[in-house]
């Protein structure tokens, strides 16, 4: 089966590029299979557009050989389509239901960091059968303010937030209530550099992408301004001394590797002035838009899009026989 870019020149299957669905993260992952079936088609593969939404699972088996995954969130990201295809017997690319559900849940994703002792983040689990009072105050006493709040599983920074005090954490609990996501978490709030590494496979080896720093002058580094090219300001190789940017992207394979990721994931971390770099959150369906951090670190890398997009796509034809 085609392991690189080259060799799949020569694969005349189906591809699926699977996007959409319900998921709160739908714009981001429309733009991902956009770019990436647009880079198939130009590499002469033929590539077709597949939505999620309404879409009957078992229709893929006779329009599809292989799936190219570019959904992004809940449904899309996080186990359970990687679970029907790996059913239905169709290829795709990335990691399997253990790792995408890992990576994806940041309560276990964290709680596998901390028995490994990789920083992190502390945090506070908002269970849906404690009242706000009662999150509130436990957040207090085991945080301190400010606190972030975020969705368990979700990405792109939707619904989240910064509280400053006892007010503004029950004013965002409150709201989160109304959210499709069911289920929150409130972290330590630490000031640093936004960064992020991808990890991507390359000819069956794991290689590490430059590090990719950002700034910005909103509150955080949100949904807005890793949308909007004029809300951040990108440094990919990062400016950072030699010695650091390796520690962080060793750092960043264990963290691949710790939660069995295949083929491309993209770690994020934030660089804090006193030295610290705790890991946030790991995706193993990162961003595939020709805008994104993924394509910027391949450029840095000498990888132009197109090719990283055939490096993804040979993902799904490297994992082993069974993956969990």
């Amino acid at each position: 089966m085609p392991a690189t870019p080259d060799q799949l020149s020569q694969f005349d299957g189906r591809i699926g590029v699977l996007f959409g669905g319900d998921s709160p993260e739908r714009p981001g992952s429309i733009a991902s299979a956009e770019a990436a079936c647009k880079a198939l088609t130009v590499r002469g593969l033929t590539a077709e557009l597949i939505d999620l939404r309404g879409l009957d699972l078992t229709a893929l088996k006779g329009r599809a050989d292989v799936v190219l995954l570019a959904s992004h969130g809940l449904g899309g990201e996080d186990g359970k389509i990687q679970g029907a295809l790996d059913t239905l017997g169709i290829p795709y690319t990335g990691s399997g239901v253990k790792a995408s559900a890992l990576g994806m849940h940041k309560p276990a994703f964290k709680e596998l960091l901390g028995a490994r002792v990789i920083d992190t983040p502390r945090w506070v689990d908002v269970h849906p059968a404690h009242s706000t009072a009662t999150t509130v105050s436990i957040a207090a006493m085991t945080l301190a303010f400010p606190v972030f709040v975020k969705p368990a599983s979700g990405g792109g920074s939707l619904e989240a937030g910064i509280a400053r005090d006892h007010a503004e954490l029950t004013s965002l609990l409150e709201q989160h209530r109304e959210q499709p996501y069911t289920e929150y978490m409130v972290e330590e709030y630490i000031v640093g550099t936004p960064a992020t590494i991808g990890v991507l496979d390359i000819a069956g080896e794991a290689t590490v992408l430059p590090v990719h720093t950002v700034e910005t002058d909103r509150e955080f580094y949100d949904y807005e301004a890793k949308h909007d090219l004029h809300l951040r300001r990108e440094t990919c190789p990062a400016d950072l001394p030699d010695l650091t940017a390796k520690r962080l992207q060793q750092k960043a394979l264990q963290v691949h590797r710790l939660i069995g990721a295949h083929g491309v994931s993209r770690v994020d971390f934030l660089i804090s002035p006193d030295g610290r770099t705790p890991v946030l959150e790991i995706n193993t369906v990162p961003g595939l838009s020709e805008l994104g951090n993924l394509a910027t670190m391949g450029r840095a890398a000498g990888i132009p899009y197109d090719e990283l997009i055939g490096h993804v796509l040979a993902t799904a034809f490297t994992k082993e026989a069974y993956v969990p």
